[in-house]
């Protein structure tokens, strides 16, 4: 869909008209499975269509916001780098990637920039602190869509981690042509053997191969697009209000 706040469809012609873009917002997610119903590349997907509806929708509160090609490199986990056509990008590598874009963004006087992570696996506040130390006169920041709403207020299932009833409603709403329900397995999964991981007291890479059967870590069968919209709705105005905030207002 055309939008002259994605720079994937707008035109120079457009840019030079708007005169001025208040900030930019990077849609970062992975390409990996997601149970065998929703593609591949369904976080960079979702991360991108949340932030044009957010640029549409702070620009009606007199803000610019350019939405940037989304980067489908994400972290994976073991167990996934086997599996077919999943891509893990290193640290360094979405590091040098960011690092570039900021770099770029600079030289051109746009000094704020948003980036929209869509996958749980890929952390990016080392890199931010980093790049603030390069170019101190930039403002960095990064917001997750789906993880600031409490999920448990819209969908039934309790454990849903990854291609589940929240994703999958979600991706129904947005992008209905993209699911194949018919294929999608239960989403079951095992948890660590030692309790202190599944409490979070220690931290250790899920093996995605011992995890899941599927490669989803959650029950999408009870999804719907209803229940995507109803989530989006309480999502996109933080979203747009964050970013209002961000241009119109000082952090401290």
């Amino acid at each position: 869909m055309y939008s002259k706040f994605d720079i994937t469809t707008a035109k120079y012609g457009e840019v030079l008209e708007m005169k001025r873009y208040d900030l930019a917002i990077l849609p970062w997610g992975s390409t990996e499975p997601h149970n065998k119903h929703l593609p591949y590349c369904t976080d960079m997907l979702m991360a991108q269509a949340v932030a044009f509806e957010v640029a549409e929708k702070a620009h009606e509160q007199g803000i610019n916001a350019m939405v940037l090609p989304g980067i489908p490199l994400g972290s994976q986990n073991p167990g996934q780098f086997e599996l077919p056509y999943c891509i893990h990008a290193t640290q360094q590598t979405q590091s040098m990637v960011l690092r570039d874009i900021v770099g770029s963004l600079r030289q051109q006087g746009i000094r704020k920039l948003l980036i929209f992570n869509g996958h749980g696996g890929n952390i990016f506040k080392g890199m931010i602190r980093d790049l603030m130390l390069q170019y101190p006169d930039m403002l960095i920041g990064v917001s997750e869509w789906f993880a600031f709403v409490p999920r448990n207020e819209f969908f039934d299932e309790a454990e849903d981690d990854h291609a589940g009833e929240q994703e999958t409603s979600t991706m129904l709403y947005y992008f209905p042509d993209l699911v194949r329900m018919e294929l999608a397995g239960d989403g079951s999964s095992k948890p660590f053997a030692i309790e202190g991981l599944n409490k979070k007291v220690g931290w250790v890479p899920r093996d995605w191969a011992k995890t899941t059967q599927d490669t989803g870590v959650g029950f999408p069968k009870k999804a719907s697009a209803e229940k995507g919209k109803k989530y989006m709705e309480a999502v996109i105005p933080k979203l747009v209000q964050l970013v209002v905030d961000l241009v119109k207002k000082e952090v401290y």
